[in-house]
């Protein structure tokens, strides 16, 4: 991913001090000191080549990187020296800077993992001073224009380029160009002056968003309303931490708010938090968390950031890292997709009505009430309730056969190795063998349990790959990761049981971290992850969930936790029909978004003109002219994804349509083992260092369709169930 898209997570010191969240979400920035006594090289590393966890201070983490960053610096310099005149550059700059970026690189994904695995060991403020004294010192290479003209030179120069040299040279040239090191003087300045006002306003959308949703509370009293409630979410929102005894807090933090939504029968308190929740930093509510004005002076610095690179828009620069390649092809996929979803929409929607009117509703249907009757017409239709089927899933036994599939299919063995340090007793750590070798090609460590006031808790991302290490061939260093989850831990003697959304997280999670573990990429510049496109990134831990769909394995992970009868037939059966409910309607909704996303970063209109433009072409239901939520849209405004949020789309229809080879191949001659290998050697072992369309073309032999994604779907040929 190319930095033009800032990424870091730092709080401007000149925000009002009100607007500061707790340590847990916040922290101001503090000048580290560059050198500690506890700064040598190899301190957080032990004998067996794994991180010393056990002993991890935040003042090592920090004296190492430190000691680190500046070695990092001065590394860079001294490369600077060499590439006017360099002959090769790949063994006289680009090897050198790989063997820089091995040490930062693990103590950088140390602090990760502590961060966001044991928060009591690494709080944000200490994470955040050295996220940015790392982030700082590994951008100089790709600010350095020494470096950014010898790639180019060496791009001209040198003919017959493998795909992984060629990958490597375009990314510091597409870097160098993003950074605007072709441009001098007078633009570069405002540049700089531009993307330094950026990070600001970023930084107070942020904080404004967060202290708005911190403050909004509404309590319940009567024990009634939570009844229905899951009883994790009951202990959540109950002062008193226990699900039985009130009062109970609703609150807007996503782990609360989305749950509650679909399980409140109260209408009036679905409304209530739904108005507080979309009227966030609004004119509607408090006038100094209003966040109107921040969010069209971040459009239009970002784009005369565009222009000034030499773009026509910020959405125009996007595709610049994206595999769709530009603003058109992305529409045309979306309206694609729209085309088929919108008329199921209106019928889902019509079925929803009267499955409410028959239930008591006299009401038109609004926007508070879709999640609850949602939830409630799939059970009625299914008998499935993602609560109720935890009986089923214990993680054990799926973590077992997660691995079974994984073997079978990749031709590798997963084995626990004992005896290594973590940050926490709960934590395991695994080795990654090939089947055709007897050592070691990869390692991960493996935390799956929510612990309160020590992991971070958001509810539509339930856990994390943090890529510790990559591999590098030029320091025969190996994939490093780590795989962290807010699962339920065993209570009373009873095992962790996961709903069939949390074993969708632990395959989609596994599915990503198998292209970092798998890489047979020699650069660590471009192995695994690293400089995959941003809307390939996520397509192989897609491909993985598409698998819990497939009844063999949906048998081979379920079993009742304490009698291992299997799971009912009928679930099974259903599975795939939950998978589909509502499937036109939630479509729709990500396809709105990523087109208002779309359209905020390649037009001057203001910003609510837009939202009253494209509401009606994807929802049936009307706009509620207080409805604000591009106000709260943190994901785009603040974050990385703007101009990028069609990046999940993208990569649902490329996993869907990679996933179909192994149903052809159920279906015809070809063995899927074959299927599994061709996989392996594409996607997994490819990752960064070939374009995602030229992988997927010699995986599939053809160009990607959404074809596959609406068949998955049922679309667009759906009949609703009455």
């Amino acid at each position: 991913m190319a930095s033009f898209i800032l990424r870091r997570n730092i709080v401007s010191r000149h925000i009002k001090r009100q607007f500061y969240q707790s340590k847990r979400n916040a922290g101001y920035v503090v000048l580290i000191p560059e050198i500690g006594e506890d700064g040598d090289k190899n301190a957080l590393l032990l004998e067996n080549g794994l991180p010393e966890f056990n002993d991890l201070t935040i003042e090592k983490c920090i004296a190492s990187i430190s000691k680190q960053s500046m070695e990092y610096e001065s590394g860079v310099k001294k490369v600077e020296q060499s590439a006017a005149d360099c002959r090769n550059a790949f063994e006289e700059i680009f090897q050198p800077l790989e063997k820089l970026d091995s040490q930062l690189e693990l103590t950088w994904g140390m602090a990760k993992t502590l961060y966001l695995g044991n928060s009591s060991l690494m709080p944000t403020k200490s994470y955040l001073q050295i996220h940015e004294r790392a982030y700082k010192a590994r951008s100089t290479k790709f600010n350095s224009i020494p470096i950014f003209h010898a790639a180019v030179n060496e791009k001209n120069r040198m003919k017959d380029l493998t795909d992984e040299e060629q990958r490597l040279l375009d990314k510091y040239i597409l870097e160098g160009k993003l950074n605007g090191l072709d441009i001098k003087g007078v633009k570069r300045e405002r540049l700089n002056s531009v993307l330094n006002s950026l990070q600001k306003e970023r930084s107070l959308f942020r904080e404004k968003v967060n202290f708005a949703t911190k403050i909004f509370k509404s309590t319940i009293n009567d024990e009634q309303v939570i009844k229905e409630f899951p009883e994790s979410l009951a202990k959540a929102m109950s002062v008193n931490n226990d699900a039985s005894r009130g009062p109970w807090k609703v609150t807007l933090q996503p782990h609360i708010y989305e749950p509650f939504m679909q399980y409140c029968p109260d209408r009036t308190l679905r409304w209530n938090a739904w108005q507080g929740y979309v009227q966030r930093c609004s004119g509607y509510t408090n006038k100094d968390l209003e966040t109107s004005t921040i969010l069209e002076k971040i459009r239009s610095l970002r784009q005369e950031q565009a222009a000034i690179l030499g773009f026509d828009t910020y959405a125009d620069m996007s595709m610049e890292t994206k595999m769709a390649g530009s603003i058109e092809n992305v529409n045309n996929i979306l309206d694609s997709l729209l085309e088929s979803a919108r008329p199921v929409q209106d019928l889902e929607m019509e079925a929803l009505q009267s499955f409410a009117n028959e239930r008591g509703m006299n009401k038109k249907l609004e926007h508070w009430d879709i999640p609850y009757w949602q939830r409630k017409q799939k059970w009625s239709l299914y008998n499935f309730d993602e609560d109720k089927i935890r009986e089923y899933f214990p993680l054990t036994r799926v973590v077992n056969s997660l691995f079974n599939l994984c073997s079978t299919l990749f031709k590798i063995q997963i084995v626990e190795r004992s005896n290594v340090q973590t940050w926490h007793r709960d934590v395991k750590f695994y080795d990654v063998f090939d089947d055709s070798s007897n050592r070691p090609i990869a390692g991960f460590y493996f935390d799956p349990y929510a612990r309160q006031d020590q992991k971070i808790r958001v509810y539509d991302d339930a856990g994390w790959h943090i890529s510790i290490r990559n591999k590098c061939s030029i320091t025969s260093t190996l994939p490093l990761s780590a795989l962290i989850f807010n699962f339920q831990a065993p209570v009373d003697g009873k095992q962790s049981l996961l709903s069939f959304k949390e074993v969708n997280v632990l395959f989609q999670r596994f599915g990503h971290s198998l292209r970092h573990l798998l890489t047979k990429a020699n650069y660590s510049e471009v192995a695994g992850l690293s400089n995959v496109e941003w809307d390939a990134a996520e397509v192989c831990g897609q491909v993985m969930t598409h698998w819990l769909y497939d009844p063999h394995t949906i048998h081979a992970i379920s079993g009742h936790h304490s009698t291992e009868e299997p799971l009912p037939e009928e679930i099974v059966q259903n599975i795939q029909k939950v998978r589909r409910h509502m499937s036109g309607y939630n479509l729709c909704q990500e396809l709105y978004l990523s087109r208002l996303d779309l359209e905020l970063h390649s037009k001057k209109t203001f910003w609510r003109d837009v939202v009253r433009e494209l509401w009606p072409k994807y929802n049936t239901i009307t706009f509620d002219k207080y409805d604000s939520h591009p106000l709260s849209f943190t994901k785009i405004i603040s974050e990385e994804w703007g101009a990028a949020y069609y990046c999940h789309i993208w990569s649902k229809m490329i996993a869907a349509d990679i996933y179909s080879a192994f149903d052809e191949a159920r279906q015809g001659d070809q063995d899927i083992l074959t299927v599994g290998r061709r996989y392996r050697d594409t996607f997994l072992a490819t990752g960064g260092a070939c374009h995602p369309s030229e992988v997927f073309r010699r995986f599939r032999g053809r160009d990607p369709s959404p074809h596959a994604l609406l068949k998955n779907l049922g679309l667009p040929k759906k009949i609703i169930e009455e």
